[in-house]
């Protein structure tokens, strides 16, 4: 157990953006809810999975929706404790931590908001090891575990619980109610035990995000290459360096929507590469042929800075590294393919692990 106070969190939400892959909203928003919430309660712990109780009470936090939405329709963090206090209600029991669903900008850091308004620790871990779009693609999924009871919230104090019969019809009706409250909205869901979280998350995940930032800070202050430094955190490769020549965006059912068309630099001057993406990075192809997809990780880092660049600031001129790494190896399973693989967003081609 450590202390995390608002100097941890730059490092953090850098890191974190990182392996949003794109995705799981923006980081900075996301650093200054949990540094407001942090110098206003004082600092949240942050526990080792391995150390919480079996018969823990578990309850995780998140925002669900468009990236893009959330830059304009700012959250305020009372959605959050709002959303998780409605969860509580529906089941009759008060949480003893909180822990975040994936790794991504925002969703990494939100969590830390739940935990200082209302006094609970944090679990370093998360669901995914990385961000996707919809709300099943979680392992205490594969581990059968239900995304509901879950509850909603949203800024006018409008709150929906819902209990569906599997989580990819939770997905489907969250998704709808997120849409009629202008497409982001705060979710509490996958009430978990505290041995499902040392059997199904992914461990040390927060702890990876301040590492990984931090490795991007200091080779920047140390003038090393900031992105040779985040690929060997991340345990990654370099698929491609070029600049940004065409992005086209929208949000599309509750999704940011999209693709980015990257012409080569350096050693990939006369190449042509396009990610797409569905909130996070989904397929990177060079050339026509794809070099990279999902579920393993697409990072988009500034050539120069290391910093990550989320779908939503994806803009003409920018100069680009796309850095792949690898996914928990649980997402290689036949089952974890076929929730959140290539086949499931509409691609034929077959996943080659990175």
């Amino acid at each position: 157990m450590r202390e995390i106070t608002p100097l941890d969190l730059p490092d953090m939400a850098r890191g974190a953006a990182v392996l949003g892959t794109g995705g799981g909203g923006d980081p900075y928003v996301g650093r200054l809810l949990a540094q407001q919430a942090l110098l206003r309660h004082g600092p949240v712990q942050l526990v080792d999975p391995m150390e919480i109780d079996d018969d823990a009470v578990v309850i995780p936090t998140a925002f669900m929706g468009a990236p893009t939405v959330m830059l304009e329709k700012l959250p305020s963090g009372a959605e959050l404790t709002a959303a998780l206090q409605a969860l509580e209600q529906l089941i009759g029991k008060k949480a003893a931590y909180t822990v975040s669903i994936e790794a991504g900008g925002l969703n990494s850091l939100i969590p830390f908001v739940a935990a200082a308004e209302l006094g609970l620790p944090l679990i370093d871990a998360d669901g995914m090891g990385r961000a996707f779009p919809e709300l099943q693609m979680l392992l205490p999924t594969l581990g059968g575990v239900s995304a509901t009871p879950m509850a909603i919230a949203d800024e006018r104090g409008n709150a929906v619980s819902l209990e569906t019969v599997s989580n990819g019809w939770a997905e489907r009706f969250a998704r709808g109610v997120t849409i009629e409250m202008g497409c982001s909205a705060a979710v509490s869901l996958y009430v978990l035990t505290g041995r499902q979280v040392k059997d199904m998350m992914v461990h040390g995940t927060m702890t990876l995000c301040q590492r990984l930032g931090a490795a991007i800070r200091e080779a920047g202050e140390a003038h090393r290459d900031p992105v040779a430094a985040a690929t060997e955190v991340m345990g990654g490769r370099v698929v491609f360096r070029g600049k940004i020549v065409d992005v086209q965006r929208g949000t599309q059912g509750g999704f940011a929507r999209g693709e980015a068309v990257l012409d080569g630099l350096a050693d990939d001057l006369g190449s042509r590469m396009e990610v797409a993406f569905q909130n996070e990075n989904l397929v990177a192809s060079r050339d026509g042929e794809v070099v990279v997809s999902v579920p393993d990780l697409i990072c988009l880092l500034d050539t120069d800075t290391g910093e990550p660049v989320t779908t939503e600031t994806l803009r003409y001129g920018l100069r680009v590294s796309v850095v792949a790494a690898p996914c928990d190896p649980r997402w290689r399973s036949t089952e974890g393919l076929a929730l959140a693989g290539p086949a499931y967003f509409g691609y034929d081609h077959e996943y080659v692990p990175v």
